[in-house]
């Protein structure tokens, strides 16, 4: 069995689905769920700055996340893109194999 992660991407809300449908597509991930509106509250060239944003929540395999970093980075608006992943330390197992095959 592979690694696998949960990323974390922020976009501009309008930018979301667009990004997610990149991902899927691209076979960078095997679900992304769209939050469509957070409310962030960041530091930015020193000042506080506050956005809606959209969420990603990406599954995939550790062996996809730097092509996932790659090739987001390339579409994403962002200067500095939020891009992390954390690791699944366990999970159902028919659902680790389909991410497995969606990525395949």
């Amino acid at each position: 069995m592979n690694g696998y992660y949960v990323v974390l991407i922020t976009t501009p809300v309008d930018k979301g689905e667009e990004i997610a449908n990149f991902i899927i597509e691209n076979k960078l991930g095997a679900c992304v769920n769209v939050v469509k509106e957070v409310r962030s509250i960041y530091w930015w060239k020193g000042n506080i700055e506050k956005d809606t944003e959209a969420l990603l929540v990406v599954k995939t395999s550790a062996e996809k996340f730097n092509q996932l970093i790659r090739e987001v980075k390339k579409i994403h608006p962002y200067t500095v893109p939020e891009i992390i992943a954390l690791p699944i330390v366990a999970g159902n197992p028919e659902y680790l194999n389909w991410i497995d095959d969606s990525l395949a």
